[in-house]
């Protein structure tokens, strides 16, 4: 017994990620608000035993939700130091990322 499985790679902020419907997806800071609808670059395209993408015309639409515009990643340290010179800095980096929900790939 086979289900036919619906999924695509998208190409969302600088990554190629797969998706389907009803998946939550973090990507880099997108513009638009909770509740946004947003439009993904689908790369490939699988559709049961069906194969597209993107060099053969993919026709599909990626549909998502913004679920969380505010979200931020866990912060990392950075630490330069030069040896015998006095020399050290410290800075720290948290990076702004966007919550996204699969609502429809059509």
């Amino acid at each position: 017994m086979r289900t036919n499985v619906v999924y695509a790679i998208v190409k969302a902020g600088g990554r190629q990620e797969k998706v389907s419907v009803g998946s939550i997806l973090v990507v880099d800071k997108m513009e638009g608000n909770e509740g946004d609808k947003v439009e993904l670059e689908p790369i490939m395209l699988v559709d049961g035993d069906k194969v597209t993408t993107a060099a053969d015309g993919i026709s599909a639409k990626v549909t998502a939700e913004i679920v969380d515009a505010e979200e931020k990643a866990p912060k990392i340290s950075i630490i330069k130091y030069k040896n015998k010179t006095g020399y050290r800095k410290r800075q720290g980096h948290r990076q702004k990322l966007t919550r996204l929900k699969v609502t429809a790939i059509k």
